[in-house]
């Protein structure tokens, strides 16, 4: 794979807090936010960011609250849902921006999807990668034991401080192994996982990345339905922690949502299906600079493929097991 030369990063302040934001593309193109998930950084979106910086759009990717060199704060309301997509918009206008689209994935998807929700006038479109509406989960959930059983980590990461210890130990080999055994073989080189490492090893960037997990317990209304802005979701269907049926109901509430599946694809799909990932993503959203609607805006999650050159991204996943 060609590799391409990182971006430039500064520290900007974004509504009382630093952020750490890796910059590209000209300053004049439509303004691209790209929100990694845990336990990632900026870096999580090294194969997006410069075929989106070519096609003209101005890319930003911050290392989110609590993550990597950006700010850690201590307080557990300081990671609720409505703060963290208060950091997209407030990065909208520390750009001077009154609407921008957002991409996100795992973590990064669910803030993608509370802005868009919260905000649908400064979010342009929203793409969403292998992250449900946070909305959908805990009721999905409650339906499908299956999915329950994959989320148990999440109880466990709302203990104090044995968490921290158990994915620090032996230089995050827990977090090491989770990456590459969640993966395709081959996604995570040795030298990935020490990139990461080297951010997991920031003063507070453990608590700060578990905090995401911790201020669940949080009270917070429904967001707005349906959501207003086009989505567009891609899900690789081999996700360990996550099922199909999450996507499939969280395009119910959506205004203008459509879907790409990627059977062979795992909960990592932007590092395993690079160039199919990137095609899609450029599809969806280069009209942010026309106007022109989506493709696949306004279609039914469930209709068939939709038609394009090359892999057939669209190809429908089996549905969920029934539980029991």
């Amino acid at each position: 794979m060609t590799q391409t030369p990182e971006p430039a990063t500064r520290a900007i302040r974004v509504r009382g807090q630093t952020l750490n934001v890796a910059e590209a593309g000209p300053e004049t193109g439509p303004l691209v936010v790209l929100l990694h998930g845990f336990p990632e950084f900026w870096w999580g979106w090294r194969h997006q960011i410069g075929p989106l910086a070519e096609a003209g759009m101005r890319v930003v990717a911050p290392d989110q609250r609590g993550y990597n060199l950006s700010s850690k704060p201590d307080d557990l309301a300081a990671y609720h849902l409505d703060r963290l997509a208060a950091d997209v918009i407030g990065l909208a206008d520390a750009y001077g921006r009154d609407r921008i689209s957002v991409v996100g994935h795992d973590w990064g998807g669910l803030v993608a999807w509370w802005a868009a929700a919260q905000h649908p006038g400064r979010i342009e479109r929203a793409a969403i990668l292998n992250a449900p509406h946070p909305d959908v989960f805990g009721a999905y959930a409650r339906r499908h034991p299956s999915q329950a059983l994959r989320s148990t980590y999440v109880g466990l990461f709302q203990l104090p401080w044995l968490p921290e210890a158990a994915l620090r130990a032996g230089g995050f080999l827990g977090l090491r192994r989770a990456l590459a055994t969640s993966s395709r073989p081959g996604t995570f080189t040795p030298a990935d996982l020490d990139r990461y490492a080297a951010a997991w090893r920031q003063p507070g960037a453990l608590t700060g990345m578990l905090n995401w997990y911790r201020a669940l317990r949080l009270a917070r209304r429904a967001a707005p339905a349906p959501v207003r802005p086009p989505v567009l979701v891609l899900w690789g269907e081999k996700d360990t922690a996550l099922e199909t049926g999450l996507a499939r109901a969280s395009l119910a509430l959506c205004e203008a949502g459509s879907a790409r599946w990627f059977p062979e694809a795992t909960h990592w799909v932007q590092h395993e299906e690079v160039a199919a990932v990137n095609a899609a993503l450029l599809a969806f959203l280069a009209p942010a600079r026309t106007g022109a609607p989506p493709p696949g805006a306004g279609r039914d999650p469930d209709a068939g493929p939709l038609p394009e050159t090359g892999q057939d991204l669209s190809a429908r996943p089996t549905p969920d097991p029934a539980p029991g």
